[in-house]
């Protein structure tokens, strides 16, 4: 609710609510009558008996939408290992590829899907970033993601003709790492390896019904000594999770923060 202030707005919002009943405006916003407590004070209370209807019905729709990824390298039939590179909030396909060129290799195709959700960075204007998902319609949002990285995985591999036996990394920084993991978990894509930098492993899996695909994974995890964007507990406990599951994830540290590494970056891409 906006509260108005100045003019004596409280005074006067509460005089006209003691003369008015209960309605319905043309805006949509429910008026109800303030009713006085026994002890100084007033509250804005809407009896039980009077509690207003559903007034609609939640409906969902599948709607087909263009969507961006960008790629660096060739491909082919000589391409040993594709890495699906996810970038974090707030950042974008194109440049998050770039800062990522020392994993670029002659055998290695570099995929950047870019998040679903674009937005302006400052205040409605400006400069744009992407997220992969929001806390509202979670299960949805976490369902097209999941479908949206498999329909890209099978563009690349048709349209890039590569071998049957090429190795298929998920690879997510920060908030592209939940997107990353739970890719590699749910999707159909023959993901291989996956790496978490900068963020735990997501606390919605379902390991105990996914433990066979957990286990066929090779798990890394990345965080800065300095990094404190991270939830440690829940980086804690998400490793905890997945050793308690048969996994043996590797993990590896830098004196750094919530940021890519070139020295660690180069290490992985080995």
């Amino acid at each position: 609710m906006i509260v108005q202030r100045g003019w004596n707005a409280d005074k006067t919002a509460l005089s006209r609510e003691r003369r008015a009943p209960a309605r319905l405006c043309s805006s949509s916003f429910l008026f109800f009558r303030a009713e006085k407590k026994k002890e100084p004070g007033w509250s804005l209370a809407l009896p039980a008996e009077t509690m207003p209807a559903p007034v609609s019905e939640r409906h969902t729709i599948e709607v087909p939408r263009t969507a961006r990824f960008h790629v660096r390298g060739a491909g082919g039939s000589g391409c040993s290992a594709v890495w699906f590179v996810l970038h974090g909030y707030g950042q974008l396909a194109e440049p998050f590829l770039a800062s990522l060129a020392v994993l670029a290799g002659a055998e290695r195709l570099l995929v950047a899907p870019e998040a679903l959700s674009r937005f302006y960075l400052r205040r409605g204007t400006g400069e744009v970033g992407a997220s992969w998902m929001t806390r509202a319609e979670r299960a949805d949002e976490i369902r097209d993601t999941v479908r949206y990285l498999d329909l890209v995985w099978e563009r690349v591999h048709a349209e890039r003709a590569l071998p049957g036996a090429v190795g298929l990394h998920a690879f997510g920084f920060s908030q592209g790492g939940a997107a990353a993991a739970r890719w590699a978990v749910l999707g159909r894509a023959p993901v291989s390896a996956v790496t978490l930098w900068g963020c735990p492993l997501p606390f919605d899996l379902d390991l105990a019904l996914h433990a066979a695909r957990a286990r066929r994974l090779r798990w890394t995890f990345v965080l800065g000594d300095a990094d404190s964007a991270i939830d440690r507990n829940a980086w804690d406990v998400g490793i905890a999770r997945l050793c308690a599951a048969g996994v043996a994830p590797e993990l590896l540290r830098f004196a750094g923060g919530h940021e890519l590494e070139p020295a660690t970056l180069a290490l992985l891409g080995q």
